[in-house]
């Protein structure tokens, strides 16, 4: 016998996955310029020259051993050192290395993680619109995963549906913000509530309630908006974070998880984050991205390249009629779908080789989800596509 689990997740790719995929077949036959893929938020922003200059400097200047070696199992001493620096300039937060594990990016902080922290009949609590494979991630590790719905209008934290997917067995729940896939940054006005609710609960329950911050998208905010850094505003806090999108860096897989001495049982956290790194085989992250990181964390990619990206289709799409989403951050625009079932939208899209990823599987059906963060040419292209689209459903 095999796990049966892992088969169906393996014959049943992701809907993101499934459309990456067919568009690789659709440009073997229709050609790459006449296939519009928006599915994978696969950043084509250019990461800042320093990273390429310090791999060359690395690999030019260095010995093999250090360059391609094994680190520490919890990550270089000095990859984590640098990283506590640049945010406790950043944030004036008085973090440590001893806080930081290095991770093959923020899927694996996230699974890690919710692995160091499951006790049987733990719930984890997330917000719809949620990356998918949280459910994934979550329920492969113990858990029951409950959804509470943000608000329709604003998609900022609605604190009644949340209160009523707390309860006594909830271990966790996950904030993103800027969000995957509604590109919402939530307010500090929301996170601060938040913060003061889940204290209440924790003293309620008698056993503190986790939040699970992922945070890949952090630095990708436009227009003066300003995420705030949760660790501030909840004690419980354990941070997630990758540097795919903040140095569009999504291939070298590097992140970190942050366990901040305030949050309850931080040494038993830090050492249960241990253990189910080295459980799920995950120790020691790529080691020449970590010497990477080290001298490179802190800078970001061309912020104003992904803002063009977005104002040129969000005020393109909304011209042709479609309601969008207004994304103060990441790089995803979410469009309301004209019928009801955003799967058949989506369908409908693809005859036009655009491939638009329908929102049922982040919880929030009647949506689909446009990632931006590809060329700009070919945004520009795409429009009349696009254009034919809104025809077809008559938005105009």
């Amino acid at each position: 016998m095999i796990n049966n689990t892992m088969k169906n997740y393996g014959n049943n790719r992701s809907v993101i996955r499934d459309l990456f995929e067919f568009g690789n077949q659709r440009k073997a036959i229709v050609g790459a310029d006449n296939v519009f893929d928006f599915s994978l938020g696969n950043p084509n922003v250019a990461a800042p020259k320093e990273v390429n200059e310090t791999i060359m400097e690395l690999l030019q200047t260095k010995n093999d051993i250090y360059v391609h070696g094994y680190t520490s199992a919890q990550g270089d001493a000095a990859c984590r050192q640098a990283i506590a620096e640049d945010l406790n300039r950043r944030f004036g937060t008085s973090f440590r290395k001893e806080n930081l594990y290095i991770t093959c990016g923020a899927a694996a902080s996230l699974k890690i993680t919710m692995t160091a922290l499951y006790a049987p009949e733990d719930e984890v609590v997330v917000f719809t619109p949620y990356f998918p494979e949280y459910r994934v991630f979550a329920e492969t590790s113990g858990y029951t995963v409950r959804e509470a719905a943000c608000d329709p209008d604003t998609l900022q934290i609605d604190f009644n549906t949340l209160t009523q997917a707390l309860n006594e067995h909830t271990k966790a729940v996950i904030v993103n913000s800027p969000n995957n896939p509604s590109g919402v940054v939530y307010t500090e006005e929301s996170i601060a509530a938040l913060g003061k609710l889940l204290e209440e609960k924790s003293d309620e329950y008698g056993h503190p309630v986790y939040l699970i911050t992922d945070e890949p998208y952090r630095e990708l905010v436009y227009d003066g908006i300003t995420v705030p850094f949760v660790t501030k505003h909840y004690r419980d806090t354990v941070v997630c974070y990758s540097y795919s999108k903040s140095l569009a860096l999504p291939g070298e897989r590097i992140g970190y998880i942050l366990v901040p001495d305030e949050i309850a049982d931080s040494t038993d956290i830090y050492a249960a984050v241990c253990g189910a790194g080295r459980a799920l085989g995950y120790v020691c992250a790529p080691s020449m991205m970590q010497h990477v990181i080290e001298k490179c964390t802190g800078l970001v990619s061309d912020i104003n390249e992904y803002r063009e990206k977005r104002d040129l289709l969000y005020n393109a799409l909304t011209g042709m009629g479609f309601s969008c989403v207004h994304p103060d951050g990441a790089f995803y625009l979410f469009v309301k779908s004209p019928v009801d079932d955003a799967k058949a939208f989506s369908e409908k899209a693809k005859e036009y080789d655009l491939l638009i990823v329908p929102a049922d599987s982040f919880g929030t059906p009647g949506y689909v989800r446009i990632a931006y963060c590809v060329a700009t040419d070919m945004i520009q292209r795409s429009l009349p596509a696009f254009e034919k689209l809104a025809e077809h459903y008559h938005l105009k």
